[in-house]
């Protein structure tokens, strides 16, 4: 998956989390804090490494 794409899905689940909000499904205050969480539990969504640091440390 390339950066833009992995920048697209997050920025599509962020969107959703706000829809979601705006629509009462998920409370306002889950909401405003979605953005850090969905960063933290997406670790890609921060790393541009394409490999695992082992698999790389194997390949060399």
């Amino acid at each position: 998956m390339t950066t833009i794409q992995r920048s697209l899905v997050l920025a599509a689940a962020m969107l959703l989390t706000a829809l979601a909000a705006v629509f009462d499904i998920i409370p306002a205050a889950f909401a405003e804090y979605t953005p850090l969480g969905l960063l933290v539990f997406l670790p890609w969504a921060l790393s541009g490494q394409r490999q695992c640091s082992l698999r790389k440390s194997k390949e060399s």
